[in-house]
């Protein structure tokens, strides 16, 4: 079982009007991420999907998630471009970096 226990996530948004809204954006963001590299799976039979509700589709439960030390790039000379998901490959990336770091395998998909 892999587990999360932090992650640092950083957004360059150009000029942040509103930083603590950027920052909630990368911490939700990284949390979701984490939950579809580590437990979300739509599952199917021959010809529906099976996966309906919260039970039987699987998702990062407060509990489990990581601790986000979410860092907004302020760069004020910059327009504002906005915060949208961004980092969400990132962390699937960094999460798949520290499993080969610690095993020397590469996460596999099914």
């Amino acid at each position: 079982m892999i587990v999360a226990k932090r992650l640092y996530g950083a957004l360059d948004a150009g000029l942040v009007v509103n930083p603590a809204l950027v920052e909630n954006q990368i911490v939700g963001q990284m949390v979701q991420a984490t939950s579809r590299v580590l437990k979300e799976e739509v599952l199917f039979d021959k010809s529906n999907v099976t996966s309906l509700d919260w039970v039987s589709y699987p998702v990062l439960r407060f509990a489990e998630h990581p601790d986000v030390v979410p860092v907004v790039v302020q760069r004020l000379e910059e327009p504002s471009t906005g915060a949208g998901e961004e980092v969400m490959g990132a962390t699937a990336a960094a999460i798949a970096n520290a499993f080969f770091d610690a095993t020397g395998a590469r996460l596999q998909i099914p």
